[in-house]
């Protein structure tokens, strides 16, 4: 059983930066493929991104690509969300989640994902 908590979410300009944490206990992140979801007021939960269990591979949904990155801190268990470049439309509750059974590849479905952290909010607003 793993848990994982968000933090780093927060009231941000548009053009700005945020670093989202996902920190875990009870598995160690490193080992499963992760990712990022959002999901804004009235929309339904949407992929960000995610990276593989090795590390070697990562996918972004188009909105993400080119303004976020997603990376992992092993000594620390932690996945991480670097947005640069917020827009208004990045405004959203901000989950990180886990696929323990996938090895190959990468899904973008939310039903694929078995393990959810509480969300964190993210806005983006002058």
């Amino acid at each position: 059983q793993v848990q994982l908590v968000e933090s780093g979410g927060g009231l941000v300009q548009p053009g700005g930066s945020l670093r989202l944490s996902c920190a875990g206990t009870g598995r160690t992140i490193s080992l499963y493929s992760t990712g990022w979801f959002r999901q804004a007021p009235g929309k339904e939960r949407e992929f960000v991104g995610a990276i593989s269990w090795s590390g070697g591979y990562t996918s972004y949904a188009d909105p993400a690509k080119g303004r976020f990155t997603i990376s992992r801190d092993s000594a620390k268990n932690t996945l991480l969300l670097q947005m640069y470049n917020l827009k208004p439309e990045d405004t959203a509750v901000y989950y990180c989640a886990m696929d323990s059974r996938r090895r190959i590849g990468l899904s973008e479905k939310t039903v694929e994902y078995d393990s959810w952290g509480q969300g964190t909010q993210v806005t983006v607003s002058s």
